[in-house]
């Protein structure tokens, strides 16, 4: 078989409470909210670089909220790259969301949402 080129275009995120976890991406994380079409259930896409999206999806979540590790390198996570890593960082303090540095050494740091789904963020700066 011939090499294919892939490129991630979208992770999604089970959520429980469409309007907090848009509050929550939004203000706190910082990304930004771009339009969805009517898919019949409720949801919300987030723009990630170009053409780079997270989706956040109001379903019924097969996955347990609770008994996870505390530091989500050790869980199913999305892992977020961005240049501006003091700013989320402080943004997080600010919001007294409980994150861990990554135990690699390097400038990342692990959080979770409010449906408990692990968020990497990545300094590029």
């Amino acid at each position: 078989m011939a090499k294919l080129n892939f490129a991630l275009h979208h992770a999604s995120l089970m959520i429980s409470d469409l309007e907090a976890s848009v509050r929550f991406y939004t203000e706190v994380v910082g990304l930004q909210q771009v339009e969805r079409p009517d898919l019949g259930f409720p949801g919300a896409w987030f723009q990630l670089g170009a053409n780079q999206q997270l989706h956040i999806l109001k379903l019924h979540n097969i996955d347990p909220t609770v008994g996870r590790p505390e530091h989500g390198g050790r869980d199913r996570h999305v892992a977020l790259t961005v240049d501006q890593f003091e700013a989320v960082r402080d943004s997080l303090d600010a919001h007294k969301v409980f994150y861990s540095m990554s135990k690699s050494g390097r400038k990342a740091l692990f959080f979770r949402d409010l449906d408990a789904n692990a968020i990497e963020i990545i300094g590029r700066d």
